[in-house]
């Protein structure tokens, strides 16, 4: 970007032009006349816009990294580096060392007053644990951070288990967005019953009003299918069955995993690949007697 500076600007010390153009990106001050680089060194004065939300766009605002629902103080916090280096890079001395731990456990512990603020802290210290165990995305804890801090607004956790009321939450967030996982996922994931899962979350469901969308049985196939070691043409043999059931109202009122399942073993009979339903059983969680019966609705449609 080039700018003129006129009159009051500098003069060129070999030709004396008044005319000095000035490059804002290489930071040079040029004599427009002779070509004589005046200054090589000058200041930019001009506004830095840097955005960091997560919308993008034109923010001027520069706070740094975005706020999130999943740590306690929304990321607005200072936190106390937890290498024990200064500020060149050389490790503290012992003394100092001690010093600074002292430091970090005094921040962390005036960080959360009330009984609220430490029962947050330790609830969603619990959800970024199960994070990796689940595989679970960003949007899916944050969804369920919100929703336990709706819980928490409510007062819905008092005389609760915190590690119930979390993952409950999760499944929510799992439901809300679409995400394949089961309660009995969950209950393996995070070593706690699946009967305590489900109590708290007719809870949180009821108390906060929640819209849940219907499951798409589609996305429990490819789950399921790698699983069980299917192969792609099984599986898309299963999609097809699938949407042909849709079309015709089968799926409507029935278990979603089911279904998938269901449709995965029928897709291996009409394609030749040999799998048991007690082998496609173990891969959905479903039993058998429920595969059974979901196959004598899907197989009467196929005859249709």
């Amino acid at each position: 970007m080039l700018k003129n500076t006129m009159a009051l600007g500098p003069k060129c010390p070999s030709c004396g032009d008044k005319k000095i153009v000035t490059d804002q990106s290489t930071g040079e001050q040029c004599c427009s006349k002779c070509g004589l680089v005046v200054d090589d060194k000058i200041t930019d004065t001009t506004a830095e816009w840097r955005s960091f939300s997560k919308e993008g766009g034109a923010d001027p605002t520069r706070t740094g990294a975005p706020t999130s629902l999943t740590m306690h103080d929304r990321g607005l916090a200072t936190i106390i580096n937890p290498l024990n280096k200064d500020a060149s890079g050389k490790p503290l001395s012992t003394s100092m060392k001690s010093t600074i731990e002292r430091l970090r456990t005094w921040d962390s512990r005036s960080q959360a007053h009330s009984s609220a603020e430490k029962n947050l802290r330790i609830a969603l210290n619990e959800m970024s644990k199960v994070k990796d165990k689940l595989a679970l995305t960003d949007v899916v804890l944050e969804k369920a951070a919100y929703i336990y801090r709706k819980a928490l607004e409510r007062k819905l956790v008092r005389g609760r288990s915190i590690q119930g009321l979390v993952a409950a939450c999760i499944y929510a967030a799992c439901r809300n967005t679409e995400t394949p996982r089961t309660l009995y996922d969950i209950a393996n994931g995070m070593n706690i019953r699946k009967k305590d899962i489900a109590r708290c979350y007719r809870l949180i469901f009821r108390e906060l009003e929640l819209k849940m969308p219907v499951v798409d049985p589609v996305k429990g196939i490819s789950r399921i299918a790698s699983i069980a070691k299917l192969s792609e043409k099984s599986k898309r043999k299963a999609v097809l069955i699938l949407n042909q059931a849709k079309e015709t109202g089968i799926v409507a009122g029935k278990d979603p995993m089911g279904i998938a399942a269901a449709s995965l073993y029928l897709a291996c009979i009409s394609t030749g690949e040999i799998k048991s339903q007690k082998e496609i059983s173990v891969a959905s969680g479903i039993t058998e007697v429920t595969i059974r019966n979901r196959c004598v609705g899907l197989r009467k449609m196929l005859k249709n």
